[in-house]
């Protein structure tokens, strides 16, 4: 089983984009964290540390919006188009590597899939048809 979620991706307005979002759709923030928030990012402006690092927003029962703001120092660069990313959450580690290896056939990797800092069993990848997907397998289950 899996849970599936829309990540977008904003030059800087991530917070002002998920109060209306939150407006619209009521509900909580289930996380919300900024750039100066992580390790290692004091090397950030202080302009880009008060960044959205992750956000996340509960559409109805079942999606999940997230967001995050690019920072252009860190080698992120927003362009229509990869704005948008499919996350796939599934349950193990082995469905995680089975989706990610079928969906990413024929594709670009972004980033294989490994332990991050949050917890999760994370890789990013965009399909042959130029659809960008994470996979976000939640290691705290």
């Amino acid at each position: 089983m899996y849970k599936f979620s829309v990540y977008l991706n904003f030059d800087g307005t991530t917070q002002e984009a998920f109060k209306f979002y939150q407006k619209v759709f009521g509900g909580e923030f289930l996380m919300f964290q900024r750039m100066k928030d992580l390790p290692g990012m004091e090397k950030l402006s202080a302009v880009d540390q008060e960044k959205v690092m992750h956000i996340a927003l509960p559409v109805g029962p079942t999606m999940m919006l997230h967001g995050t703001d690019a920072i252009e120092s860190m080698g992120h660069h927003l362009t229509v188009g990869n704005n948008v990313h499919l996350m796939l959450e599934p349950d193990t580690r082995e469905e995680a590597d089975q989706y990610f290896k079928a969906l990413s056939e024929g594709g670009t990797d972004l980033q294989p899939m490994r332990e991050e800092f949050w917890g999760a069993y994370y890789g990013a990848f965009t399909d042959k048809f130029g659809t960008r997907w994470m996979m976000n397998c939640d290691q705290k289950k």
